[in-house]
């Protein structure tokens, strides 16, 4: 066992800080989200979106199975997103399981946005 030589500094682990990492999906318009969106992510997050938004297809696809956490701001970003969809569809695969229970009971039938749970 590893014992430190007293008087030698420890090393004591930082915060953790949160991370949202974003990558093109091959084949179809959208992205693949990792990670969580909380308020160090936030800028990330809405910029991912405002590229969903100008993207100009009929679809864009947000794959989220590997995110981990989608705080109440995000969700309010992705219900903006939503409204300035008009008749396209924004379509979140395997989202968290809050994520659809938090835009249902906050913005109640957003038309554009459809989850895919498979």
């Amino acid at each position: 066992m590893n014992v430190p030589e007293p008087g030698a500094p420890r090393l004591v682990p930082g915060p953790v800080v949160p991370r949202l990492d974003v990558v093109p999906l091959t084949g179809r318009a959208g992205v693949r989200a990792a990670g969580e969106v909380s308020l160090p992510t936030h800028g990330v997050w809405e910029g991912v979106l405002e590229r969903a938004v100008r993207d100009g297809g009929s679809v864009y696809y947000l794959e989220l199975s590997a995110l981990a956490f989608v705080d109440v701001a995000g969700a309010g970003a992705l219900a903006d997103a939503a409204l300035r969809f008009g008749t396209r569809r924004l379509v979140l695969d395997r989202p968290p399981p809050a994520l659809p229970r938090v835009l249902e009971l906050l913005w109640p039938g957003l038309p554009a946005i459809e989850v895919a749970a498979a």
